[in-house]
Order: C-alpha cells, then sequence, then structure tokens
C-alpha cells in the first residue's frame, strides 16, 4: 500500500485526528465512558494504520522499539508508583484521597495518573504486539 497516493494523503489527514480523539478519550475518562485503555488502543491503532500505509520501517524511525518497551514499563511503573503513593503519605495502597489536602481533588489527580499509566502500558502492549508479529521472518533469527 506505499506506493498509493491517496491513500498516504489520506493517512496523513486521518491520523492527527486519530490521536486527538485519544486525548479526548484520555481526559474524559475520569468523567464518563473512556479511559487510558481505550485512549491507547487507539493511539496503538492510528500507528498500526501508518505502519499499514508507509510501511514497518517508517514505522519503527517514528515510535522505535526501545521507545514501545520503555512505554510498558512506565506505564506500569506510574500505576505502581500512584499506589505507593497511597501508602507513602498515610492512606492505602491506590488510596487517592491522600494525594492532596482536599480530598475531591487528590482522587481526580490519582485517577488522571492511574488512567496515564493505563495509557502509555496499553498503546505500548498494543505496538509490542503489533512489531512482533508485523516484523515475522524479518529479523536475523528468522528461519533456517
Amino acid at each position: 500500500m506505499r506506493g498509493h497516493m491517496v491513500l498516504r494523503v489520506i493517512a496523513k489527514l486521518l491520523i492527527p485526528f486519530v490521536m486527538l480523539f485519544a486525548l479526548y478519550v484520555q481526559f474524559h475518562g475520569d468523567l464518563g465512558p473512556g479511559g487510558g485503555f481505550q485512549a491507547g488502543v487507539i493511539v496503538a491503532a492510528a500507528v498500526i494504520f501508518y505502519a499499514l500505509i508507509f510501511g514497518l520501517q517508517a514505522t519503527k524511525r517514528m515510535v522505535p522499539e526501545w521507545l514501545v518497551e520503555t512505554m510498558v514499563a512506565a506505564g506500569v511503573l506510574l500505576y505502581a508508583g500512584v499506589g505507593m503513593a497511597g501508602i507513602a503519605l498515610g492512606g492505602n495502597y491506590l488510596d487517592y484521597f491522600v494525594l492532596a489536602r482536599d480530598p475531591v481533588a487528590g482522587q481526580h489527580l490519582g485517577i488522571f495518573l492511574v488512567e496515564l499509566g493505563v495509557f502509555i502500558t496499553v498503546s505500548g502492549v498494543m505496538l509490542a504486539i503489533f512489531y512482533t508479529f508485523a516484523g515475522r521472518g524479518r529479523g536475523p533469527r528468522s528461519g533456517p
């Protein structure tokens, strides 16, 4: 699909709006339907769409594998860090009320940070799975 000019133009026009929608879903997650998982999947789908149009190597230059692996770990660390912050501040694990002086503000902050961790990890895992399957048979360990 790399040679189709119409698909390339449509992809370049569509991908920014898909990313913007993912941010809307992410930031709307603590107030209604949506959140980190859905936003992470939407971002990964946009990157996979880019890979289908422009190729895997171009995608790996844009989102390198080291970044994907870092995203997987960073999201989990952020999630666990919010939980441990609750314990360190005198509450329970993932007790958001102790994260700020105002319990309501602390709850919003905690939910936002946990959803951000989920977003980072889910998008990283989805891209790692895609890179693994899309790059199958192209690496140095490919077949005898």
